[in-house]
């Protein structure tokens, strides 16, 4: 195997959708990694609104001028996934202690596989702890505003999957 990169980290999730939680954890990474792989999960077992190649579009859009955030789908085990593309860290975001006990499990079973690896937990912002994917998609569907929630990308494809007029949520497209 060759040798891993610790300054190389993958942030996995569905990002169904993207939320601004999602997009400050992957900012502060870079505070700590030289690169961060936004790494979009093709199998899950949630199910999903958005196809994999809509999350990642949306995720290469919203960081376009961030060149140390490469967006990519994979599916495959998780660790197989990081070990492939030489990264020696999991990045994995927690919003409250509800999150620990399966981020934890999972980190763990990781471990037991490629011990070399190591994954990292970061707390989310604040403002964003109660945020989740599934949230925002409910409250979209129901045509509940959710600018300054998301990415202004995800605005837009989200009003076209529920057949939202823009002009119902005060449509700013400027996030």
């Amino acid at each position: 195997m060759a040798k891993l990169n610790p300054r190389l980290a993958v942030y996995p999730g569905t990002f169904d959708p993207l939320t601004m939680g999602h997009v400050g954890l992957a900012r502060r990474g870079l505070n700590v990694f030289d690169t961060v792989i936004l790494a979009v999960a093709q199998s899950t077992p949630k199910k999903t609104l958005l196809t994999v190649g809509e999350r990642v579009a949306l995720a290469k859009e919203v960081f376009r001028d961030e060149p140390r955030v490469l967006v990519e789908p994979f599916d495959c085990l998780l660790i197989d996934y990081v070990e492939s593309r030489g990264a020696g860290t999991i990045m994995r975001g927690l919003r409250a202690v509800s999150d620990f006990e399966y981020e934890f499990q999972m980190a763990l079973m990781n471990r037991k596989l490629k011990r070399e690896i190591e994954t990292v937990f970061m707390m989310t912002d604040f403002k964003w702890m109660y945020l989740s994917s599934t949230i925002v998609k409910e409250v979209a569907r129901y045509g509940g505003d959710i600018r300054g929630l998301v990415p202004g990308p995800v605005v837009t494809a989200l009003s076209v999957k529920y057949g939202v007029s823009p002009d119902e949520w005060g449509f700013n497209h400027a996030l």
